[in-house]
C-alpha cells in the first residue's frame, strides 16, 4: 500500500476520499451535468499490452471538492456488483480556469473481450452507468475508427460523431488537433468532450461514445499550440485529460525533441505539477490491440526524426512487435499527401524507412483536412545541397518505389506502406476543388475526396484488413482490402 501511495504521488495522483462499502444504493434527481465537469471516459491507461483482464482506465472531472466516489462493475448479465477499486485525483490548478479534479479508476477486473457494465457512485449515490467493453485478445476480430482535426465545434463534427457511434467501434483514435485552436482546456469543455460524450446520439450533438469506446489520441500542432503558459495558462490539456502509456523515448521537461514550455515560471511550473509525469512521455508511445501493434508519434516540426535516438527507440519498438499480426503508425502531419495545403509539410517522410523495415502496414495521419490514399510505396529520402533530409521549407525529396499492381479489390497484397490521410473530422476542409482535377494529384495519390466530412473504419482479423472512408452522411467514400504478403513470426 505504501509503494502504490508513493508511485501514485510520483506521477501527479493523490488518492481521493474514502471508499464507501455500499449496499441498497440511494437514487438521486441528480443528472450527470450536475455532478460532472466531464462525464466518465475510457482510456488506455498505462498498460502498452493487452492483458487476460483487457484492463482500462475510466476518467471522470469535476469541480474541486471533496466527496467519497466509488466505481463498480459487474457482467453484462450478472446481478452483482463488485468494487472495481483504487481511485485516484489529479488537481488542476491553472491561472484562468477554476480549479477542477481528474478522478481516476483503473479497470482491471475484467475478463479480456467482453462486454461489462460500470456505475460510478459519490457519496453512496449512484450519478452514473454506462455499458462497455474490454480490450480484444489477439484472437478476436475488431473494429477501429480514425479521424483528425476534428474538434472544431462544427455541425460536421456532430454528425461524424454519430456515424462513428453508428459504426460500433471497438477503440476510436485520433490523429491530432483534438480541439481547436490552441489545446486548451476551455475547448475541450466546449469542443470536445460534448460532442463525443454527448448524453444522446443525434446528428447536431454528436453521441455518446466515450463512456462506452475506448478514445486515443496522438497530438497535433494545434494541440500543442499552447505552449505559451503565458498567454494560455490553460494550454496543453492534452497532458491533463488524457491517460495513456508512458513507454516514449522521453521522459523530462526540457529535454531535446520536447515540447519547450513559455511563459511566466509560475504559470510553467504550475502546469508541471498538474500534468506530473505525462509531460513529456505521453507525446510518443506505443500498444497493443488484439492482433495489432500501434506506435503514436509526435510529429510537430521541433522534434528531430532524423536524430539517432528518435529512430533507435522506433525501430526498437517496431522489431519488439514482430508477433503482432498488423502494424500500424499514427501521428498529425501527413508525410504523403497531394493537396495545396500544408504541400510542403514532408517532414515525417525521413521515418519512411524505418516503417518499411519494421513492416508497418498502413500509416494515418490528418494534419490535411481530407481524405486521401496512397499507393503502396517506398521511399529513400536524398540530401538536398546542404547535405540536410529535410529543407527548411519542410520539404524532403527522394526516390519513390510505388505498387501500381496492388489494386485493393482483386490484388489485395501491397508492396509497400500506405499511407492514409484521414483530417476530414469536423474542421474546415481543405481543397475541394482538388477532388476531381486528377492532373493536381500526386503520383503516389489513388483516391482524394475533400469535399465531404469523413471517417476511417477499419475490420481488422487475422489475415486481411477491410478498410472503409465513411462519409458524415453515412455513405461509403472509399472501400480497399489489405492481406498480408508474408505474415510475421
Amino acid at each position: 500500500m505504501a509503494l502504490f501511495r508513493r508511485c501514485a504521488l510520483a506521477a501527479g495522483f493523490v488518492f481521493a476520499g474514502g471508499l464507501l462499502s455500499l449496499r441498497g444504493v440511494a437514487q438521486t434527481n441528480e443528472t450527470p451535468r450536475d455532478v460532472f465537469l466531464a462525464e466518465p471516459y475510457l482510456q488506455l491507461g498505462a498498460q502498452p499490452k493487452v492483458g487476460s483482464n483487457g484492463a482500462l482506465a475510466l476518467l471522470w472531472h469535476t469541480e474541486d471538492v471533496d466527496a467519497a466516489w466509488r466505481v463498480e462493475l459487474k457482467p453484462v448479465e450478472a446481478a452483482q456488483w463488485s468494487d472495481a477499486g483504487r481511485i485516484t485525483l489529479r488537481r488542476i490548478v491553472m491561472g484562468g480556469v477554476e480549479p477542477h479534479r481528474v478522478y481516476r479508476c483503473s479497470l482491471s477486473k475484467l475478463k479480456s473481450g467482453e462486454e461489462f457494465d460500470y456505475r460510478v457512485l459519490r457519496d453512496g449515490r449512484e450519478v452514473f452507468q454506462a455499458r462497455a467493453r474490454a480490450r480484444k485478445p489477439a484472437d478476436q476480430p475488431y473494429r477501429f475508427a480514425v479521424l483528425g482535426d476534428s474538434g472544431a465545434g462544427t455541425l460536421s463534427q456532430s454528425a461524424v460523431a454519430l456515424q462513428i457511434y453508428r459504426a460500433k467501434p471497438d477503440f476510436v483514435l485520433t490523429v491530432g488537433d483534438i480541439v481547436y485552436s490552441s489545446g486548451r482546456i476551455s475547448e475541450y469543455r466546449k469542443k470536445f468532450f460534448p460532442v463525443y460524450n454527448a448524453g444522446e446520439a443525434s446528428i447536431s450533438t454528436g453521441a455518446p461514445l466515450m463512456r462506452s469506446t475506448l478514445f486515443i489520441a496522438a497530438p497535433g500542432n494545434h494541440d500543442f499550440n499552447g505552449r505559451n503558459l503565458g498567454r494560455f495558462s490553460d494550454g496543453l490539456a492534452y497532458f491533463f485529460y488524457w491517460d495513456q502509456p508512458l513507454n516514449g523515448p522521453l521522459h523530462q521537461a526540457g529535454e531535446p525533441n520536447a515540447p519547450a514550455l513559455e511563459g511566466p515560471p509560475e504559470n510553467q511550473e504550475a502546469f508541471l505539477k498538474a500534468a506530473g509525469s505525462t509531460f513529456p512521455r505521453m507525446a510518443n508511445f506505443s500498444f497493443d490491440y488484439g492482433n495489432s501493434h500501434w506506435v503514436v508519434l509526435d510529429s510537430n516540426r521541433y522534434v528531430d526524426w532524423t536524430g539517432l535516438q528518435l529512430r533507435a527507440w522506433l525501430s526498437k519498438d517496431l522489431a519488439a512487435a514482430r508477433g503482432a499480426r498488423w502494424r500500424f503508425v499514427a501521428f498529425h502531419h501527413p508525410p504523403f499527401h497531394s493537396s495545396h495545403a500544408h504541400a510542403n509539410d514532408q517532414w515525417m517522410r525521413v521515418l519512411a524507412d524505418v516503417f518499411e523495415a519494421g513492416g508497418v502496414d498502413l500509416v494515418f495521419a490528418g494534419h490535411v483536412h481530407n481524405y486521401e490514399r496512397s499507393v503502396p510505396l517506398r521511399f529513400t529520402p536524398q540530401p538536398g545541397e546542404d547535405g540536410a533530409l529535410v529543407a527548411r521549407n519542410g520539404r524532403v525529396d527522394g526516390q519513390f518505389q510505388l505498387d501500381r499492381h496492388y489494386d485493393g479489390k482483386t490484388r489485395t497484397k501491397p508492396n509497400g506502406v500506405i499511407y492514409l490521410v484521414t483530417g476530414a473530422g469536423g474542421a474546415r476542409l481543405y481543397d475541394p476543388e482538388q477532388q476531381d482535377n486528377r492532373l493536381s494529384w500526386q503520383e503516389f495519390t489513388t483516391q482524394f475526396f475533400s469535399n465531404q466530412h469523413s471517417f476511417t473504419q477499419v475490420d481488422a482479423g487475422d489475415q486481411q484488413l477491410i478498410v472503409t472512408q465513411v462519409a458524415e452522411d453515412g455513405g461509403t467514400l472509399d472501400r480497399f482490402v489489405v492481406q498480408k504478403m508474408i505474415v510475421p513470426r
